[in-house]
């Protein structure tokens, strides 16, 4: 099947044409025609399939006629990391040239001001990830209420990430009568019950079985103690025909540390993690894709999304925690039915989440040895997920233990019961200081008798004249003011005299009077 069977206009036809194009993926082949028919899509399909084409093509044909308004964007797609989001729109920028669609892109690490100018222009497609679109959402820099179609791509990703609560505020936000279109690489009961929400009477597409490796990768992994992992990276990277390639770590902390070790041995390396800024992470990964840059060491924030033309090997460093992420990473490789090798340096402490992932994928990943380094054998999973082990993998390492299984100190024995304890030995009164802060019943002198004190001798008492009481200030008014004729009467005689009449000082003042209430007023 071509791409001219799909319904698709002549300009995107000859875009795609442009790229290389001309047989579409099975997600393609199944997705465009649905998309186009106006339904709701859910989209279930392995990594570098061509999940975001099956999405971006159609979209291009729909948006084609009508025009978008001020803050009010047509479409919407969201994505869970800034580098997925970039690549969306680089998608659009590609197949989209020859129509006249204005994109957005909202993403952290770029200033505020630029992305409003382009949201007052009116926008057709907005590409965006939950948070930076809630702060603009909130600030009333957009509206939500005219848009058409809704894409929620890596939904997966989104639940590792946390970000579904934003998603559901998001969506409650948009109109109920839309497209909505779901993709997600792996499908877990949370995602089913997310997506039967969002959509209504969705057509399924699955062209693989969910969280598989694509036949086009040749495995391998390596069981090495972990002050052995640097050896055999670098030897790995000596003995393969490495054109370009990405390490992963789970940590960023990590990721710092490999790329110093892998450039002081000479290599063309460069790093990518979620701490970095913005620019630096778009300049890094513009050098990698050019080819200025052989191998990127990289957290997970590169294992989606990031497509490198003929990228030939991914190894990890580290197991992943979660085995789905283990099917994102390699994914990066073997990509457009080309072949691709991935690696994996697995500690004898990490057997249990092996075991997960070979669970997942259905498959064994082939062990091979590495010539001068000791090979040794995986132990066996307990169920529970582990973080990486200290040197050498023992347990108790930096977290090599899960919470809760810290190494403790020796345990105490059982206290023995009251009755059948020995006597504590007395407390010796030498030194004088030490007898000082001992308790007094442990001391046995007897303490020597006080001098009795003088009784004082007694006062006379004092005749106190009877004070007239004071009236109470909840008596009623009529009763309190017969206990005061003279003052009422002098204040009804009294005139009333204003600020600045130059009259009698104020009461209460003696003879002296403060300046400023003397000064008259203006």
């Amino acid at each position: 099947m071509s791409f001219e069977s799909l319904g698709l206009s002549a300009p995107v036809l000859q875009a795609v044409a442009e790229k290389g194009y001309t047989t579409p993926t099975p997600i393609q082949e199944k997705a465009i025609p649905i998309v186009l028919m106006g339904r709701d899509v859910l989209g279930c399909a392995q990594t570098g399939t061509g999940k975001t084409a099956s999405f971006v093509l159609p979209m291009i044909d729909i948006l084609s006629q009508g025009r978008a308004k001020a803050r009010m964007p047509r479409t919407l797609i969201l994505e869970p990391t800034r580098e997925l989001a970039a690549q969306v729109a680089e998608n659009f920028e590609t197949y989209g040239k020859y129509n006249k669609l204005n994109m957005a892109l909202l993403i952290g690490g770029v200033s505020f001001p630029d992305q409003e100018r382009a949201l007052e222009r009116g926008v057709d497609v907005l590409i965006a990830t939950p948070g930076r679109l809630l702060d603009h959402f909130e600030r009333g820099g957009i509206l939500l209420n005219d848009v058409k179609i809704l894409v929620i791509d890596e939904a997966d990703r989104m639940l590792d990430m946390g970000f579904i609560p934003d998603v559901e505020r998001i969506v409650a936000t948009l109109p109920t009568l839309r497209q909505t279109l779901f993709f997600s690489a792996t499908m877990p009961p949370e995602i089913k019950r997310l997506a039967d929400r969002f959509l209504s009477n969705p057509k399924e597409v699955t062209v693989s079985p969910p969280a598989s490796a694509s036949n086009t990768i040749v495995q391998g992994m390596i069981v090495v103690p972990e002050d052995d992992k640097r050896d055999a990276l670098l030897a790995l990277i000596k003995s393969q025909e490495v054109k370009n390639a990405i390490v992963f770590c789970n940590r960023k902390r990590d990721v710092a540390t490999l790329h110093t070790v892998l450039k002081k041995h000479g290599l063309n390396a460069g790093a990518l993690h979620g701490d970095m800024s913005q620019p630096a992470r778009t300049e890094t990964l513009e050098k990698f894709k050019a080819g200025d840059i052989q191998i990127l060491v990289a957290s997970d924030v590169a294992a989606r999304g990031l497509d490198v033309q003929d990228m030939s090997h991914v190894f990890n460093y580290d197991v992943p925690f979660s085995p789905e992420d283990y099917v994102h990473r390699i994914g990066r490789t073997g990509r457009a039915g080309k072949t691709g090798h991935s690696f994996t340096l697995a500690a004898p402490h990490e057997g249990g989440l092996i075991e997960a992932i070979e669970k997942l994928i259905g498959t064994t990943i082939p062990r091979i040895e590495i010539p001068g380094l000791e090979v040794l054998q995986l132990e066996a999973g307990d169920g529970r997920r582990r973080g990486r082990g200290g040197r050498g993998g023992r347990p108790g390492g930096r977290s090599g233990a899960p919470a809760g299984d810290k190494p403790r100190g020796p345990r105490r024995e059982p206290r023995e019961p009251r009755e059948h304890r020995e006597p504590r030995p007395e407390v010796s009164a030498e030194p004088q200081a030490v007898a000082a802060e001992a308790p007094r019943e442990a001391s046995h002198e007897p303490r020597p008798e006080r001098a009795p004190r003088e009784r004082r001798p007694e006062r006379a008492p004092r005749d106190h004249a009877p004070r007239e009481q004071a009236p109470r200030e909840n008596a009623p008014r009529e009763q309190r003011a017969e206990r005061r004729p003279e003052r009422n009467q002098e204040r009804r005689s009294e005139p009333r005299r204003d600020r600045d009449d130059g009259g009698p000082a104020p009461k209460g003042l003696g003879d002296h009077v403060p300046a400023f209430l003397a000064r008259p007023s203006r």
